[in-house]
C-alpha cells in the first residue's frame, strides 16, 4: 500500500471539492487543514478500517 492517498472532500466553508492527502501509514489522524479555495481551516478528521479503506470527515475549526 502506497504511504499517501490522495482523496476528495468539500470544504464546509465554501463547498468547493478540494484533494488532500492522507498518510495512512498511521491508523488516523485528526489535524487542520487550509482550504485551498477559500482559506478556512478545516479540521479533517480520518481512520482506517481493517481492510485498509479511509473515512474521512472535513468539518469547520469552530465545530466540536
Amino acid at each position: 500500500m502506497e504511504p499517501l492517498q490522495e482523496t476528495g472532500i468539500f470544504c464546509p466553508y465554501c463547498g468547493e471539492r478540494v484533494t488532500i492527502l492522507l498518510d495512512v501509514a498511521l491508523a488516523g489522524q485528526d489535524y487542520v487543514e487550509d482550504c485551498e479555495v477559500c482559506c478556512q481551516p478545516m479540521r479533517i478528521r480520518f481512520s482506517l478500517s481493517a481492510d485498509g479503506l479511509a473515512t474521512v470527515t472535513a468539518t469547520r475549526e469552530s465545530d466540536a
